[in-house]
């Protein structure tokens, strides 16, 4: 599979820190590869869902995502403003930033590690935080 996202390059020297995944899921590329196909517009943030298509499959799934990456390799979740006025989430592990979900925008955005998110203020979203659940009970389904 094609890597598009930010940082995936510099993202094969980070490995799985979470035993429960690091058997099938060594890079954040192999994440990916498997998130692609669970991504779905039920993933999708409820405010976006009307815009997702399977050609814009990483569209409202960012922190789920990054979260479910943090859960996998560790690290931290930072937040970048997009040109929307949004909150964008992506990682950052040991210095290497990486986005799984960059290729929902049609430009660049600006990662600096500058505004560190928390699960604890993101699941105050209940939606979001059943989001984050489907996603990773399909993943773990998908592994198994």
């Amino acid at each position: 599979m094609t890597h598009c996202f930010y940082g995936w390059k510099n993202s094969k020297i980070i490995t799985a820190s979470n035993p429960a995944y690091a058997l099938k899921i060594k890079h954040p590329a192999d994440l990916y590869d498997a998130l692609s196909k669970i991504w779905c517009e039920e993933s999708c943030a409820s405010r976006m869902r009307h815009l997702w298509t399977p050609e814009n499959m990483t569209l409202g799934q960012c922190s789920i995502t990054a979260f479910l990456a943090q859960d996998i390799f560790g690290g931290r979740v930072f937040g970048v403003e997009t040109l929307e006025g949004d909150c964008h989430c992506f990682n950052s592990v040991d210095g290497v930033n990486f986005d799984l979900t960059s290729e929902q925008f049609n430009y660049d955005l600006n990662y600096k590690n500058d505004w560190e998110q928390f699960r604890e203020d993101h699941f105050r979203n209940n939606e979001k935080k059943l989001r984050y659940e489907f996603l990773k009970n399909e993943l773990l389904k998908s592994l198994a």
